[in-house]
Formats: structure tokens, C-alpha cells, sequence
């Protein structure tokens, strides 16, 4: 049996008091004060129950245990609360800036709200009939930031989250959330992305505030310096190159490495000076990219450099009967070819000529070579035989130049004709490195879109994914009409179905929506052929009927998107509005309507209106004959 002691209050010391007055009536006794219970004991006795533990309180006549424990604890509460002294008040974060741009007419908005919400995609591996709203998400943002539009400040939190869950949304979603984004991204850890320069929110002091540029320069966050420097050399290109001079000497090596990249846009003759300084940088990854930069200018000192190494290693074969190329790889890497950009040592499984070879030429400018040949162009140039089992290494290294010099004539001539039997077999020979898809980027829009298409056409889907993500988006004519006869027939020879779905899902987002009502024929499910796939023509009816769906889902987008027919810009709302903002209507919720799609792919839209023309060196494309279902 456990005994218990009620806790005594502390013995009050007694002080001599004067002598009573005898006409003073005597104060009655003062009550004796009561000890509080420790918090501690009493949050054991409720833990263990007060059959268990008896609680340190006094209990009143007719007072069970648990209501004396509950009494105390009250009392106690009251105390610890009353010692509190109340904190010192905070700073009041500063008003959000103010964001000028018109607000998203009510079905657009209404729109925004349903693809926030919707981003946790289809788990399931059979994904059924209905569009992929995650995947429309981001073009939704580059039509709305394309049209100048900002997002409502209702769904600034929930437009922040699906940025920092995706990477690949923050810069058209902090775009289009504007100056609001750093503010709140200032008052919220989570969404500390948007402060290191994945997109431009807020407003820039340049022009006529020299002041303000250089506060900004020496004062800002990271992302506001690198936003600025892109801005400032935009409007001034010697003035963005002057203030990045000023500090250059005491920046960190990695941000250095990043001033360096944003000096790409608008880079000229009177960067060079610069950048000559940076090969002698302390940071490798900066003098490799200095000498990069100083390689894209064909009139530097450093371009004029390596094509003097280059064509000393490769020229005509002179003993030759007929006309060859003659390749002499160097025998050394020396400091000159190092301070150049040329690294020393190749990766694993790379030989140490073939590397500086391949660096040489990578670097030196591609108008040289018609001299070094006897005048023959690009064309002629790559048809020449080489020596020595050097070919692969030669073409890969005039790729790669031909891509970092954006030089459409070679890009072209390493190209060739899409429909020629061996050019499935020269995307990627054995060995080599080369990117025919990076190659494509260097074409204009419309010929890159024919040049895929007679690629398509002659050889299938299997090499061709990534050369469509290349093109721009909405397809024009005729790759769309190329990539759904691929599929078409990929469907009627009985293929595993799976297997196309990559495509599938580019055609969903890259499709003009105009192509909608031409497919529908697609939709119905059709015999399987024999050895085909359990189930193939079930999930071909599928795959198709998404595709219609989600392209008449575009084209209402776009028409929610698109300003009211008379002309005049959506109505703005003042910047303290309240959580919803209200505008114009334009279009409905309904899934039905026309429009063009503005895409989020790389390069501008193309009108499917304006054909494009074979590039001018290359081969007659084959006739290929466009199915049923397309026929317009």
C-alpha cells in the first residue's frame, strides 16, 4: 500500500507588530496560502490514472480523486498562463508590389483552378479515355503568360506548389505569377525556389538609374544579380559587360560560372577582350566556357587560333587518286591548347589524339574549311572520303561545331536526305557521338518539321522520338499528318501497343487541334490482326480516343485564353483586390470549341497553313501516301 503526504503550505514567518489600539478592532487572520501542485506531477497522476497514482491536490468534502486532479490542473494552467508576459510585436512584412497586368477572364480562371488541382496524375498503367491534365499544365501557362495575363492571387499558393514539385513549370509559373511570387516565396521556406532566378518577377532598375543598377548589383539576392545582368545586357550589351567588370575579380567561382553564361545572348567582338582575360580564370569550368563563347565569334583571336591547329591536321590527300581527306591527329596537348579550352585528359574509354582532335575542330569556325578544300562547300565537304578510319570522329566534331556556331548549311550537308536507305543507320554509328537532334534545332521551323516528317515516313517512330520534341509545337503539316500514319499503321500490323505510347503522348501536346474531327475514324476499335497483342485494338481505340479528347480540350483552353472579339484587352483589376479576381468571359467550361494552340515546345508555333519547303540541299522526298482518315 502506498502512503501518501498531503502537501503542507510553507510556514509564514511571523514580524513583531505594534501594540493594538485599543479603539481599532483586530484584522481578521489572513487565509493561509496553498502551494501550487508542480505541472509536471500532475500530468503523471493523469498519465497513470488516479486509481494508480493519487494526484498531488487537496480534495474537497464529497470530491473524487479525478475532479480534485482536474481542479488542480486548471488552477495551475491559470497560473502558468498568467506569468506570461506578452512578446513584442513583429514587423509587419511590406504590402505585395502592385502587378499591372490584366487578370484571366472567369473561364480561364475557372480552368487554372481544376489543372492545380489535378496534378497527381494517373497511376494506373492503363490510362483510359480521358486527357492528362498534368501534362496540358504547362501549356496552359505559356499561352496565358504569352498572353500577357497574371495569375490570380487565389491561386498563388497552390501555383507555387506545383512549382516546386516540378521544375519544369517554375519558369512560365513564376512568369505568370509575377512580382507577387518573390514576395510570397520570402514569407514561405517552400517556395524559396522562386528567389534563385528561375524567372524573371520583379521589376529592374535599368535604363536611367544608374543608381538603382548599381544598388541592385551590389546589395541583391543572387537570382535579382543574374536577372539584372540578362536585362541590363539586353538594353546595353557593352553597359551589362562594364558592370559585370566591376565585381568579377571577387565573385565566388560558381557564380561567376553563371555571369559568364548570361553574357551568350547579344555576345559580340567587344566581349572578346572579356572573355580572353577569363581562359586565364582560376576556375576550370570558367575557362572551358570563356573558351566555348570565344569559339561561337569566328573573327577572335582564339577561333583564328584553333583553326590553324585544326587545319594543320587535316587537309586534302594530295597522294591520293581521287580526292580524300587526310587526317593527322596531334601528338601533344600543350599549355597553349590548354589556356584554349583544350582539356588534357579524355574520358574513359576515349583516346588522348581523338579527344584533342575532336576539341580542335570542334572549335574552329566551319566558313574555314571551304579554303582548306579547294572551295568545295559543306555538302561536297562531308561527302569526301576519310583516311584512316577517322570519318566518325571527323563528322561528330563538325556536328558539335556545326550546333555551337548555329550554322545551317553544314547542319544541312551532316544531316543529308531524311529518306536515304543509310540514314537510319547514321543517327547514331558505332562509336560516334553525334546528335542528330541537336543538329535539327540549327534548321529553321518549317524545314526541321519537313525533315522529320520524310524521316518518319521512310523509316518509322523507333529513331524518331526525340527528333519530335525538337519541332515546333503545333506541328505543322506534314509531320502531324507523317506521326499519326506511323501510328495507324503501326495499329494495323498488330505492334505492341505500349510501345508507342512516348508517342502518343507528344501527339496529345504537339498536335495541331484542328486535326480533331479529321480523327475521329481513328477511334473505332478494329480487328486484331493475327499474332497481334491480347487486347492491342481496345487500347488503340483508347489511345485514340484520348487523343481526340485532349485536342478538343486545347482548342477550348485556347478560346478561354483568348480576349473577347472586339479587341480591346481583358479589364484590370486593382492589385488589392480581394482572393478572387474578376474580368471578362471569354469562352465556357463546356470541352468544345475551336482554336489554335500556342504549345510550350522549343521554337515558335507554326500555322499548319504555311508548308514548309525542303531545305535546299536536300534529296526529293519520297512519295509516301497519306492515309484515309487524314484526308482533309
Amino acid at each position: 500500500m502506498t502512503s501518501t503526504t498531503t502537501p503542507t503550505a510553507p510556514t509564514v514567518p511571523t514580524t513583531p507588530t505594534a501594540p493594538a489600539n485599543r479603539s481599532t478592532p483586530a484584522a481578521p487572520p489572513s487565509p493561509t496560502p496553498t502551494a501550487p501542485a508542480p505541472w509536471a506531477d500532475l500530468v503523471s497522476a493523469a498519465l497513470l490514472g488516479t486509481e494508480r497514482r493519487t494526484p498531488p491536490a487537496a480534495l474537497r468534502s464529497g470530491q473524487c480523486a479525478a475532479a480534485a486532479l482536474l481542479d488542480a490542473a486548471a488552477v495551475c494552467t491559470v497560473r502558468r498562463r498568467a506569468a506570461l508576459r506578452p512578446a513584442p510585436a513583429g514587423e509587419r512584412p511590406a504590402p505585395a508590389p502592385a502587378d499591372p497586368r490584366p487578370s484571366l477572364p472567369p473561364a480561364a480562371r475557372r480552368r487554372l483552378s481544376l489543372l492545380l488541382a489535378d496534378r497527381g496524375g494517373n497511376g494506373g498503367s492503363r490510362r483510359g479515355t480521358a486527357p492528362d491534365l498534368t501534362e496540358l499544365l504547362p501549356q496552359w501557362l505559356a499561352a496565358a503568360g504569352e498572353l500577357g495575363y497574371r495569375a490570380p492571387e487565389a491561386l498563388l499558393p497552390a501555383l507555387l506548389d506545383a512549382a516546386r514539385a516540378r521544375t519544369d513549370l517554375r519558369p512560365a509559373a513564376l512568369a505568370l505569377a509575377g512580382p507577387r511570387a518573390l514576395w510570397l516565396a520570402r514569407l514561405n521556406d517552400e517556395w524559396k525556389f522562386a528567389l534563385r532566378g528561375t524567372g524573371r518577377t520583379t521589376e529592374l532598375p535599368v535604363g536611367d538609374d544608374p543608381e538603382g543598377v548599381r544598388q541592385q548589383w551590389e546589395e541583391g539576392l543572387f537570382a535579382e544579380r543574374v536577372a539584372l545582368l540578362t536585362a541590363l545586357r539586353r538594353q546595353d550589351p557593352r553597359a551589362g559587360l562594364a558592370l559585370l567588370a566591376t565585381t568579377w575579380p571577387t565573385e565566388r567561382a560558381e557564380d561567376r560560372l553563371m555571369f559568364l553564361d548570361s553574357l551568350r545572348e547579344d555576345l559580340s567582338a567587344a566581349d572578346e577582350p572579356f572573355l580572353e582575360e577569363a581562359l586565364s580564370d582560376r576556375s576550370r569550368n570558367v575557362r572551358t566556357t570563356a573558351a566555348e563563347l570565344l569559339s561561337t565569334l569566328p573573327g577572335s583571336a582564339l577561333a583564328a587560333r584553333m583553326a590553324q591547329r585544326a587545319h594543320t591536321c587535316i587537309g586534302l590527300d594530295r597522294t591520293a587518286g581521287a580526292p580524300a581527306i587526310a587526317v593527322e591527329a596531334p601528338h601533344e596537348c600543350d599549355a597553349g591548347m590548354q589556356r584554349d579550352g583544350v582539356a588534357p585528359k579524355p574520358p574513359s574509354g576515349r583516346g588522348e589524339r581523338s579527344w584533342w582532335l575532336g576539341q580542335l575542330v570542334e572549335a574552329t569556325p566551319l566558313d574555314g574549311w571551304r579554303a582548306r578544300f579547294g572551295g568545295r562547300d559543306a555538302s561536297a565537304i562531308v561527302a569526301l572520303p576519310v583516311g584512316d578510319d577517322w570519318r566518325t570522329e571527323l563528322h561528330d566534331a563538325w556536328c558539335r561545331a556545326a550546333v555551337r556556331q548555329r550554322n545551317a548549311d553544314w547542319a544541312r550537308a551532316l544531316l543529308g536526305a531524311p529518306g536515304a536507305p543509310s540514314q537510319a543507320a547514321d543517327v547514331s554509328p558505332a562509336g560516334s557521338s553525334r546528335d542528330l537532334t541537336k543538329l535539327l534545332t540549327v534548321l529553321p521551323d518549317g524545314e526541321r518539321a519537313w525533315w522529320v516528317a520524310e524521316f518518319i515516313a521512310a523509316h518509322g517512330l523507333s529513331d524518331a522520338f526525340r527528333m519530335l520534341g525538337v519541332c515546333a509545337v503545333p506541328w505543322a503539316e506534314p509531320l502531324g499528318g507523317a506521326v499519326v500514319d506511323a501510328l495507324d499503321i503501326a495499329r494495323d500490323a498488330g505492334s505492341y501497343p505500349w510501345s508507342f505510347s512516348g508517342v502518343m503522348g507528344l501527339a496529345e501536346r504537339c498536335l495541331d487541334p484542328a486535326a480533331a474531327d479529321r480523327l475521329d475514324m481513328l477511334t473505332a476499335v478494329t480487328d486484331e490482326p493475327e499474332g497481334a497483342s491480347p487486347g492491342s485494338g481496345g487500347y488503340w481505340s483508347e489511345a485514340f480516343q484520348r487523343l481526340v479528347g485532349t485536342l478538343r480540350l486545347r482548342a477550348t483552353m485556347h478560346a478561354e485564353l483568348t480576349p473577347p472579339p472586339t479587341g480591346h484587352a481583358p479589364a484590370d483589376v486593382a492589385p488589392s483586390a480581394g482572393p478572387t479576381d474578376t474580368g471578362p468571359s471569354a469562352g465556357t467550361d463546356t470541352d468544345a470549341g475551336t482554336g489554335t494552340d500556342t504549345g510550350t515546345g522549343p521554337g515558335t508555333s507554326t500555322s499548319a497553313a504555311n508548308a514548309p519547303a525542303p531545305g535546299p540541299n536536300s534529296s526529293p522526298a519520297p512519295t509516301r501516301t497519306t492515309r484515309q482518315p487524314l484526308a482533309p
